[in-house]
């Protein structure tokens, strides 16, 4: 009870009066199609949760983690735009042009209109829809907002970070605006100075208590936190005050809020009656970064890259409807699974011609059963800075190593091209001012080295490099990365748009692009061709 009434006190993250657990949820039994929460933390790094080891208290998602199922062969992507688009719609990333980096605020770029997304699925069976937090899936168009693309109402930011009290942020000197937004439009009403991830909390529970539980509801929050800037209420300072390193130290803060939150989340589930009918999943959206205070010890890599740093994800499904509770599921699951796990779960139906990536996963978590996925591709960019040394040869002919990519196939991970920063980084390397790369397990790699291979189920720390050993399977693999790279659509990474200057849009990130104003061009221009053409004809008569 203690542990519980702590993160209902008054002034907490988002909380609501302390009172709740004596309440009984409101609205009778189970229904079939179950209330579907999808929580996504931001940067949250594969040690920074309690039941990791982490010296950071997280006793919401402990205990929500220990009642429910633990994913701990759970893949996610290794930035934030590739992960939230392979959520929002069942597919790898070369299969919406999405394999390249993110979406920059001044790139008129989003996620291809052609795709149908998880929530336009849920509508279709009766879900209402709702989204609060971080979008950063493009909003050049007005087509690309988040309520365009299947959500009945919206809260949150457009971009991929900002300021957690003003919710502005500057994409390069001069280029600034506010964030934050409300549906379509800029919630300047909203803008009291109160930290994202508690008017998060508070508009979720403002959802929750105007929503009817009988009724079907679908609920992604998407949270600011842990994501840079490292910002967070002084008193969340309280537990660590020993940590010397102020990035650390200012991480665990915003951690420890983050999981006060979810404690708000779920006492408002119970409170309005959704609780018994739901079915809640907790993600980060990819490893953590180190120089910005997370840790994915023992992991090798960090944000960004592919090594498991950077793609292993803390993960866990907990809800009264599974099977098999307080169970760890080791079977392999990948972030695009989620869409046809929860379309099923919704009682809905996928089209037959959506080329998905994703599989149905439920039994697998719920009653233990066999994963019905055997591999996963984690990328591959072809844009991506080239590996000096890299070759068909090294390749087998098969595969030119100096591309960026990464497979894995049952136990076994291929790397080829730059996998990106590769150090393995203790907790001790937090205990100086800043990351010290001394305290790094540092990698020298022998020159020419353009192709990795692991056994991630012996060795998930990736220190064993078995590339030379197997090139058996080293072929197999290369095989299946050009098998998949056949089915590839060309990379959406546009320059930039001067138009997107929040200077010209009242000050405000927000759509620039307007369809109306194109249209009217190419006509004046056709029409002006047109004149051209019957004047030169006159010409010629």
């Amino acid at each position: 009870c203690g542990y519980l009434a702590w993160g209902s006190r008054q002034g907490g993250a988002g909380g609501p009066p302390g009172d709740l657990l004596a309440e009984e949820p409101t609205a009778g039994g189970p229904r079939s199609q179950p209330h579907i929460i999808f929580i996504l933390a931001d940067d949250q790094g594969f040690r920074d949760v309690g039941y990791h080891g982490s010296e950071i208290r997280t006793p919401t998602l402990d205990k929500l983690a220990a009642e429910g199922v633990k994913l701990e062969n759970y893949y996610v992507q290794p930035m934030c735009t590739p992960s939230r688009s392979q959520l929002i719609t069942g597919k790898y990333q070369i299969h919406t042009g999405l394999q390249h980096s993110i979406i920059r605020p001044t790139q008129p770029n989003c996620l291809p209109l052609d795709n149908v997304t998880l929530p336009q699925k849920l509508k279709e069976v009766g879900y209402s829809t709702h989204m609060v937090g971080k979008w950063h899936l493009g909003f050049y168009r007005r087509e690309c907002m988040p309520t365009q693309r299947g959500f009945d109402s919206f809260f949150g930011s457009l971009l991929g970070s900002g300021d957690y009290y003003t919710h502005f942020k500057c994409d390069s000197p001069g280029i600034c605006g506010y964030d934050l937004y409300e549906n379509d439009n800029a919630a300047w009403d909203h803008d009291n100075g109160i930290y994202s991830t508690q008017m998060y909390t508070q508009k979720v529970q403002q959802i929750l208590a105007s929503h009817n539980p009988r009724k079907p509801i679908f609920l992604y929050i998407a949270y600011q936190a842990v994501h840079s800037p490292l910002q967070a209420p002084g008193r969340y300072f309280e537990h660590y005050r020993s940590i010397n390193n102020i990035n650390r130290r200012r991480y665990a803060a915003m951690l420890a809020c983050l999981d006060e939150a979810i404690n708000n989340v779920t006492l408002a589930l119970r409170k309005y009656g959704y609780y018994e009918n739901s079915i809640i999943i907790y993600s980060s959206d990819n490893g953590g970064q180190p120089m910005a205070g997370g840790s994915n010890w023992p992991l090798r890599g960090s944000k960004g890259t592919y090594w498991e740093g950077g793609i292993r994800a803390v993960g866990f499904v907990h809800s009264p409807l599974l099977k098999n509770k307080g169970s760890v599921c080791k079977e392999l699951v990948h972030i695009t699974d989620w869409f046809p796990t929860l379309i099923t779960l919704a009682e809905g139906q996928i089209d037959e011609d959506i080329q998905l990536d994703g599989y149905d996963v439920w039994e697998t978590i719920s009653e233990g059963r066999r994963s019905p996925r055997v591999d996963i591709l984690h990328n591959i960019d072809p844009i991506y800075t080239k590996a000096k040394n890299g070759s068909w040869a090294a390749g087998y002919g098969i595969w030119n190593t100096a591309i960026q990519s990464a497979i894995r196939v049952n136990h076994w991970k291929l790397l080829t091209g730059n996998p990106g920063y590769s150090d393995w980084v203790p907790p001790q390397a937090f205990s100086n001012a800043g990351p010290n790369r001394w305290h790094n397990e540092r990698v020298s790699w022998s020159a020419g080295k353009t192709v990795w291979l692991f056994n991630i189920t012996a060795d998930p720390y990736e220190r064993v490099d078995l590339s030379a050993r197997h090139p058996e399977v080293v072929k197999q693999l290369l095989r299946r990365l050009s098998q998949f790279n056949k089915t590839a659509v060309p990379v959406r990474y546009p320059p930039k748009d001067p138009r997107s200057n929040p200077k010209l849009n009242g000050g405000v990130w927000g759509p620039w692009f307007k369809e109306d104003e194109k249209k009217k061009k190419s006509e004046k221009s056709k029409g002006a061709n047109k004149q051209k053409k019957s004047k030169n004809k006159k010409k010629a008569n």
